[in-house]
């Protein structure tokens, strides 16, 4: 039996799918989780979730809901930090902030941005199994 009370898992799934640049399947993975688990990590989940949704709408063109997301993604996983369940959450927003910069940056109503690959943020785990 692990020694957390959710499925490390689908957690360790999500973060592949999410480094494989599967921001969707990731969010389906990390859901799945946060549907299931009510304890202290919810909100963490919750956070992961919503960067994973922010950078799927950024690499589809919907980059008010990217910047939307990137808000509340970063509000949710700033508590948890600088490192929670093994994930450098320091790191992560750090690079999500660099990757959608230029969203945030944007003052047009309806701004033609496209996501940068090279600045697409990875998650480090560190000491989680």
């Amino acid at each position: 039996m692990s020694e957390y009370p959710f499925d490390v898992a689908k957690y360790h799934e999500g973060i592949a799918l999410f480094n494989d640049v599967e921001f969707f399947e990731a969010h389906d993975a990390w859901e799945e989780l946060w549907q299931e688990y009510h304890g202290d990590d919810r909100k963490f989940f919750q956070g992961l979730i919503q960067v994973a949704v922010c950078l799927h709408h950024f690499g589809n063109g919907n980059i008010r809901g990217a910047k939307k997301l990137f808000i509340s993604s970063t509000a949710y996983l700033e508590p948890f930090g600088p490192i929670h369940l093994g994930c450098n959450i320091e790191q992560l927003i750090k690079e999500l902030t660099a990757c959608c910069q230029e969203i945030l940056d944007s003052t047009e109503e309806y701004p033609k941005i496209e996501i940068i690959p090279d600045l697409i943020p990875e998650i480090h785990l560190e000491g989680f199994e």
